[in-house]
């Protein structure tokens, strides 16, 4: 099998350093976070930018840069993986506008609108839930504008429903082929991971399709197992789970980088480095 690309998502939208103090803000944190993913082996970082002051996601393009440029500066040869959902309350200009003034590598298409929770699995209580708004206007409207901006859009597939939504739009032309997907599992409001819901939602991808797992919580490091035998590519990150083996606070989203990589190794892959996942994934 081709080598694993790990991508590590460094703080998602909710992660907060008083979940994990390695959770970074500033720019100069994201720097030298990505710095030491890279070094672990990842090739990917996804990224959702944070205002330095409060922590809280933003959407103002001028910080955004900020972070991507200290990034780019501190580690030229990694690719970047723009988040478009940004955090809750953003509207779909808002989400997209970072996109065609900064123009990454890659940036997530979410498929599906949904129910999006923070949820207690052992009691079934619900803290915090939104409406994650991804209409099929949305999902053309942003593949279209990545399109023309030459940023490769990574599908962000939830459940089964997602892939469908994309098969159905994607007879319109707004794809460049093949497809890269990322599939999403744990979230409560999507599909939870078992071997068997991989294994159908990896079925359901367009021919050629590259594909990478995300787990959340306890499913990151399981979905990773079951994505590095079946040929698909990894993703860790402190925005999916806090944690390393063994329930220890992870040291840092690299940490989890690392126990991605003894995964691969384990199924006899190969990790990809940030050139060789370019020519993989067919990035400019």
């Amino acid at each position: 099998m081709e080598k694993v690309i790990i991508s590590a998502a460094l703080t998602g939208a909710a992660t907060r350093k008083e979940q994990n103090p390695a959770v970074p803000y500033t720019p100069q944190e994201f720097a030298e976070e990505c710095f030491k993913c890279w070094k672990a082996g990842a090739a990917i970082v996804h990224i959702h930018a944070r205002d330095p002051k409060t922590g809280n996601p933003t959407a103002d393009i001028r910080q955004i840069r900020e972070t991507i440029d200290a990034i780019r500066n501190r580690c030229p040869e990694l690719i970047i993986n723009m988040s478009t959902a940004i955090g809750p309350g953003v509207t779909a200009e808002q989400r997209i506008a970072p996109i065609v003034a900064i123009k990454p590598d890659m940036a997530s298409l979410n498929t599906n609108s949904m129910n999006f929770a923070l949820a207690d699995h052992k009691s079934g209580k619900v803290f915090i839930e939104i409406i994650f708004e991804n209409t099929f206007k949305m999902l053309v409207d942003f593949a279209t504008t990545m399109k023309e901006n030459g940023v490769k859009p990574e599908c962000e597939v939830y459940d089964f429903g997602g892939i469908h939504n994309v098969l159905l739009v994607r007879k319109q032309g707004i794809f460049v082929e093949p497809m890269h997907f990322q599939l999403v599992f744990g979230v409560s409001g999507g599909v939870p991971f078992t071997p068997m819901n991989m294994v159908h939602m990896q079925s359901l991808l367009p021919e050629g399709a590259t594909w990478s797992t995300c787990g959340v919580g306890p499913n990151q490091f399981p979905a990773g197992i079951m994505a590095s035998i079946m040929g698909g590519h990894i993703r860790v990150g402190l925005e999916d789970n806090t944690r390393v083996l063994g329930g220890k606070l992870a040291e840092g989203s690299w940490e989890q980088v690392e126990v991605a990589k003894r995964i691969a190794e384990l199924a006899e892959r190969e990790i990809a480095s940030p050139a060789e996942a370019r020519k993989m994934l067919n990035l400019k």
